[in-house]
């Protein structure tokens, strides 16, 4: 990169959501810098991320539109069909993707093949429109005059009409610009291991409900499906501390039978479970998106899916402004972003906040009315297809690249 170049766009991260903000904008031309602490080739060696991702179909569109998606299509197991339900019940929601046309509910992709597949289209992207600079970190940061003035630890300068921070959500960034955020602690622990298992598991992915927390088997490439619990502290701490036999055991008797014998498919990663929401989205000249901006409760595997609708959002706006002549960082972008992005990050926190409230909460009172809201909502054709719809992407105010349209 050259020394005091002038961007319409630096990315401050490059995680899965920086670096679909950077494949985005740069795709459509726009001048990119992309900046993180680390070496990107080191985020897709085996060792940095045992997690997946479940990528909705509205995501999907996003990822097909911007060059991503036949990067990973033999690496996503489509989600065919969904059974939710908990163990005092007998009761269970079957979301069948039959009922909303044929196409799968969603697909689930390890995360280091995400970044790999998002790198890769990087690189294809030409020089003059996409600069990288990593392993290096941002030690100052002027968003006072325009553009704004980046200071790199590597001694670069450069110069940005928008800095989007995709740092997650411990960010530096946010603050340093004095943007506060509402934290809720779970009291959770989010273990992730892959499984393989003797049985095939049809593309379906079963979440069960427990007192001490949600436990969530998802369907990966061949015999192996990834667990998500989420167990509260004092049974991940029991949980952590087993050995392989004895968790596998363990995992078991809550899976129950259908999938056969299980056996341990690589290491267990284990992560603290919170909630962010950031005060604001916006400052002068500076966008925060994904974690940064909301991180959200595991329990329906919306997370990236809620990012993506950032970027798809931000690179919309950037671009849009650019060929208008306008001021890509101006206040009347910034101001759009925040007014597009909120409401729907508030709603899926709420969402997921209150599932996983109401989950785990074991009073009588409180399993029979959730029985009777399973019921329902299972006994209810059109309830179900809202439901389904909504978990895809496919409704609301979405951004042009997840209704499959180019920027």
């Amino acid at each position: 990169m050259a020394a005091d170049a002038v961007y319409e766009l630096a990315i401050i991260g490059g995680g899965m959501t920086g670096l679909a903000l950077a494949c985005a904008t740069a795709s459509a031309g726009r001048a990119v810098l992309l900046i993180d602490h680390q070496a990107l080739s080191s985020t897709v060696a085996p060792p940095f991320d045992g997690r997946v991702t479940a990528i909705a179909p509205g995501s999907r569109s996003l990822l097909e539109a911007i060059g991503v998606w036949p990067e990973l299509l033999e690496d996503a197991e489509p989600i065919l069909d969904i059974r939710v339900g908990e163990r005092h019940s007998p009761l269970t929601v079957h979301y069948d993707h039959r009922a909303v046309g044929g196409q799968p509910l969603g697909h689930i992709v390890e995360n280091r093949l995400i970044r790999h597949a998002l790198l890769r289209r990087l690189e294809r992207l030409p020089g003059d429109v996409l600069a990288l600079a990593s392993p290096d970190r941002v030690v100052g940061l002027e968003r006072d005059g325009a553009p704004a003035l980046l200071q790199l630890a590597s001694g670069v300068r450069a110069r940005a009409a928008l800095v989007a921070v995709a740092e997650g959500r411990s960010s530096p960034t946010r603050a340093a610009a004095g943007i506060g955020v509402l934290r809720w602690d779970y009291r959770q622990t989010g273990i992730v291991a892959t499984l393989a298992h003797e049985q095939p598991h049809d593309g379906i992915a079963i979440e069960r409900f427990f007192p001490d927390g949600p436990l969530a088997l998802l369907p990966m490439t061949g015999r192996r499906s990834s667990i998500v619990w989420a167990a509260d502290d004092r049974l991940a701490d029991e949980l952590i501390g087993l050995d392989d036999a004895e968790f596998v055991a363990e995992l078991g008797e809550r899976a129950g039978e259908r999938l056969g014998a299980f056996t341990l498919a690589g290491p267990r990663w284990h992560y603290p479970l919170a909630m962010v929401q950031a005060q604001r989205y916006t400052d002068r000249r500076l966008a925060l998106i994904g974690d940064a901006a909301h991180a959200i409760h595991p329990i329906a595997g919306q997370g990236w899916n809620l990012a993506l609708r950032d970027v798809g959002a931000l690179a919309e706006l950037v671009i849009d402004a650019g060929r208008l002549g306008l001021d890509p960082g101006g206040a009347s972008v910034l101001a759009r972003y925040e007014r597009w992005r909120r409401f729907d990050s508030l709603a899926l926190i709420a969402i997921t906040d209150g599932l996983n409230r109401l989950f785990g909460n074991d009073l009588l009172p409180v399993r029979l009315a959730r029985e009777l809201g399973l019921g329902l909502v299972e006994r209810t054709p059109p309830l179900k297809r809202f439901f389904m719809r909504h978990a895809m992407g496919l409704l609301g105010d979405l951004p042009r690249l997840m209704r499959g349209e180019a920027l």
